[in-house]
């Protein structure tokens, strides 16, 4: 081999007072991963179309995760508003029941009879089926529960 063929092969010698290495930091990739275009040849493609792709996929997943938390939502609404409805209820009977006339201080979690005399409610221990003919005037209306928080429930 002759010096030509020698000094082609080794190539052009690199004067490093000519390279800006200040310059060349910036064109410098610390986390090439994060980059949103192909930082080398062997880099897999970024091809734009993908990121529509992508953000139609997790818009979508996100959609159907906020429709099943909403939809969960409104059942427990639903619940609720059941609740409270029959929170209502039982204020309601429970204020008839203590318009009533009783004769007896009621102990909770004990079962009493109320019943219609005349133009009045009357609270009593004692069962329809207990008055005989006594209770001829006396129109039951229902069987009911004292609960611990003081209201009353009707029993079926």
């Amino acid at each position: 081999m002759n010096s030509k063929e020698n000094d082609h092969l080794r190539g052009k010698e690199i004067d490093l007072s000519q390279i800006d290495l200040d310059r060349m930091k910036m064109l410098v990739a610390d986390m090439p991963g994060l980059m949103e275009y192909a930082h080398c040849a062997s880099s897999a493609p970024v091809v734009p179309g993908q990121q529509a792709l992508i953000k139609s996929r997790a818009n979508q997943a996100m959609l159907q995760q906020v429709d099943r938390q909403m939809q969960q939502i409104v059942e427990q609404m639903k619940l609720l508003a059941k609740q409270a409805s029959a929170l209502r209820e039982r204020q309601r009977i429970s204020q008839e029941i203590y318009s009533a006339q009783m004769n007896f201080e009621p102990v909770i979690g004990n079962t009493y009879y109320l019943y219609e005399k005349g133009q009045e409610r009357v609270l009593s221990l004692i069962s329809p089926s207990e008055w005989g003919s006594i209770g001829k005037n006396l129109i039951f209306i229902a069987k009911v529960n004292l609960l611990a928080d003081r209201t009353w429930e009707v029993e079926i």
